[in-house]
């Protein structure tokens, strides 16, 4: 293995900047504790979801710059990064993470609002008379 490996994830409108290296398993997100940054523990789990998976939470120290686009969206955004930092890190890893779909992009984005509407598809409201 390298000793530091550089990844970038994205999800919606977040993009995180992912530098796995070496280490004790300390996860800093923006300069904060995971858990001060995503203090949801459902959030806390989507992000170190790659590092279960692959047996390497007290492994690897994981930095991380995330920007954009809301908690939810950061949070997948680091676990598509960690996931790929893993596998450039060490190809074995690939099959256990692309099993688990921790290696595809999730392409969902919001829909564009449409002229004459309120949203992308409401409507205003019908009146009959």
């Amino acid at each position: 293995m390298e000793n530091k490996v550089n990844t970038t994830g994205r999800r919606k409108e977040a993009i995180a900047k992912i530098l796995l290296s070496l280490g004790k398993g300390n996860i800093f997100v923006n300069g904060k504790r995971l858990d001060e940054y995503f203090p949801q523990a459902n959030l806390q789990a989507k992000v170190i979801a790659p590092l279960e998976v692959t047996d390497n939470l007290k492994r690897y120290d994981v930095k991380i710059r995330v920007l954009g686009g809301g908690i939810s969206g950061q949070a997948g955004a680091v676990a598509l990064g960690i996931a790929r930092a893993l596998v450039d890190a060490d190809a074995k890893f690939r099959a256990t993470l692309k099993k688990k779909g921790l290696l595809s992009r999730d392409p969902r984005m919001v829909e564009r609002k449409k002229y004459g509407r309120r949203k992308a598809r409401k409507t205003p409201q019908y009146s009959k008379r």
